[in-house]
């Protein structure tokens, strides 16, 4: 039993590996079919395109002119459809060896003949160009830049031709060192276009600010037509630079250049070499600065301090002139006025001299003088308010109602102006507190200048009893006020009876002094009064009401 469960499995399991034997070669068969179907529809595609491809060259032979230049072209574009066709056969193994390695040979030799076909008609489009108006070069640019579009995707074909051959096991190591010089020397080539174009774009821009309007279209046109070189060349750079990597050519340098001149900034910029590069630039052009214009600078420097220094002596000399001329008595001109023509002065020479500094060194005023006047009229938006009281400073200039240390009630403030400027005035008051006014504040209330003339008349007011002498009163008032050495003849001082009170009969005592005086009479007068009416028995009296009470009876009642 055992024996025969044995066979049974064994003859299981044979069964099993025979058809998986079975399964696996059908599908072998299978994949092998379409393997053959696949390389026949890759090796059908090929025999096409070759076919259409050697039509074209037999064609091209018979053909003169434009139309050789676009059978030219069509053939491009076809040799690019059938180097798709070989890169898949390579990749996929589509196509007999024997004939891709044909095949790469014939499209190396196609590739040279278009490469010599291309560049003798960008040598003829030169040549067209350097001979063409300024209005006609755009469009040859156009032609030119598809031109060396093309030139350029025969380099990359030279180079894709070479690594099938490696490929293939058939490489070629001299076409391989030919290929690296030419591109070597070719992008040097164009690294002097570049450098030259934007040299160019420099100077046409640096005319176009200078050259007047008549010549500023012309100037226009040239900076336009050398922009479009300029990136023409740029473009030709950045696909020689790509070529240049996948050789393993050095190209840090170029990357730095393309980098400056576009201002791009690409994954290149992180590469050690080319950041190398770049800050080698830098120093070399920091360097080669210095040398040139060093001497020059520190010469304007030095002429600039002198200049400074010269405007400081001619600032102090004016100020010292203008405040001697100012302070005569035939200007008559308050401190205000004085202090600010003293300052003006001085600072008009510092601006002056500023200026006439800052044009030695090279600077532009024109800007610096625009940008002043935009600056002042943002500068007048923002501050109306304090050009509000500097205006108003500027009549208090002109109109002088006080001048430093007058007492005035200006402002709601009374005291002594203390300071003025042109935009507040500082009062200090009779208890010392220093209070600082706007002016525009001060100018548009009432004005009162207690100290602006010579003399004042200070008004006083003494009541008696109805029951005392009104002679006597009057004499001895009169007598007090005469007698009193500060108090001026001339205006006459006035005593009268002037008002018959409720509680008294009151004198008006108004004698005249001078403007310092006027305290010291009010109260040495105020004084006196009391002692002398003292002494002469004469009453001051106060005010006072008298009460009469009336009792009532209550029986009355």
């Amino acid at each position: 039993m055992k024996m025969s469960r044995l066979v049974k499995i064994q003859s299981i399991l044979l069964l099993f590996i025979i058809g998986l034997n079975s399964v696996l070669f059908s599908y072998a068969h299978a994949q092998t079919e379409n393997e053959s179907v696949r390389s026949t529809k890759e090796q059908r595609e090929f025999d096409r395109v070759n076919r259409e491809i050697k039509d074209l060259a037999e064609s091209l032979k018979l053909s003169t002119g434009d139309q050789k230049d676009a059978i030219q072209f069509r053939l491009f574009n076809k040799n690019n459809e059938l180097r798709d066709i070989i890169a898949t056969g390579i990749d996929n193994d589509a196509l007999p060896k024997a004939v891709l390695s044909a095949q790469v040979a014939l499209q190396q030799e196609y590739t040279e003949g278009a490469k010599a076909y291309l560049e003798d008609k960008i040598k003829n489009i030169t040549e067209k160009f350097n001979a063409a108006k300024d209005e006609e070069k755009l469009s040859i640019l156009n032609t030119y830049r598809e031109l060396l579009e093309y030139l350029d995707s025969t380099y990359e074909s030279s180079w894709q031709n070479l690594t099938w051959l490696q490929k293939l096991g058939e490489p070629n190591v001299e076409l391989e060192q030919a290929l690296s010089l030419f591109i070597t020397k070719r992008m040097r080539l164009v690294s002097a276009s570049i450098e030259y174009f934007d040299q160019q774009v420099k100077t046409v821009a640096t005319q176009i600010a200078a050259a007047p309007e008549s010549e500023k279209a012309a100037l226009q046109m040239t900076q336009l037509i050398t922009t479009q070189r300029l990136s023409i060349e740029t473009d030709s750079m950045k696909k020689l630079i790509v070529l240049g990597d996948d050789m393993d050519l050095e190209t840090s340098e170029y990357k730095r250049q393309i980098f400056q001149v576009t201002g791009n900034i690409t994954q290149d910029i992180l590469n050690v070499k080319v950041m190398l590069s770049l800050a080698n630039e830098w120093w070399s052009a920091g360097l080669t600065w210095l040398a040139d214009n060093a001497p020059q600078q520190l010469f304007q420097v030095f002429i600039f301090i002198l200049i400074l220094m010269a405007t400081r002596m001619i600032v102090k000399l004016v100020r010292k002139v203008v405040s001697k001329a100012v302070v005569t008595k035939n200007f008559k001109l308050s401190h205000l006025m004085q202090n600010f023509f003293v300052s003006i002065s001085g600072n008009i020479v510092w601006i002056i001299g500023i200026m006439v500094g800052l044009s030695q060194i090279g600077l532009n005023l024109a800007p610096v003088l625009t940008g002043f006047g935009i600056a002042g009229v943002i500068i007048g938006f923002a501050l109306q308010d304090t050009l509000s009281n500097f205006a108003a400073g500027m009549m208090l200039l002109i109109y002088r109602p006080f001048d430093v240390g007058d007492f005035v009630f200006a402002g709601g403030v009374d005291g002594k102006v203390s300071h003025m400027s042109l935009v507040s005035t500082t009062i200090r008051t009779f208890d010392n507190q220093i209070i600082i006014v706007p002016n525009g504040k001060i100018w548009g209330d009432v004005i009162k200048n207690v100290t602006h003339e010579r003399i004042r008349r200070v008004d006083m007011i003494f009541g008696i009893g109805y029951s005392d002498d009104l002679l006597k009163a009057e004499s001895v008032l009169t007598d007090i006020v005469t007698s009193h050495p500060s108090v001026l003849n001339s205006p006459e001082p006035m005593i009268k009876v002037h008002t018959l009170n409720t509680s008294s009969v009151d004198f008006i005592v108004r004698p005249w002094v001078k403007t310092d005086d006027y305290w010291d009479v009010y109260w040495d007068v105020t004084k006196e009064v009391k002692l002398r009416f003292d002494r002469e028995g004469i009453s001051i009296p106060f005010p006072q009401q008298d009460v009469h009470l009336h009792m009532i009876d209550k029986k009355e009642a």
